[in-house]
């Protein structure tokens, strides 16, 4: 997700969305700890996804 497309979302979408990918962020990394992933860049394209959402969420309360 692009943080242009972050910034369209409004703050409940935000908080559902942050809930949603650190979801699947867990089950992702629970996977991986089981057997490699395919494609083990998934998790660092997710982490960023998270780290991207829950900073804008913070840039919004400080305003």
């Amino acid at each position: 997700m692009k943080q242009s497309e972050i910034k369209e979302l409004s703050t409940a979408e935000l908080q559902e969305k942050l809930g949603e990918t650190r979801k699947s962020y867990t089950d992702l990394k629970m996977a991986h700890a089981i057997s490699p992933l395919e494609n083990p860049i998934q998790l660092r394209s997710i982490r960023r996804t998270v780290a991207r959402i829950a900073t804008e969420l913070t840039k919004r309360e400080l305003q």
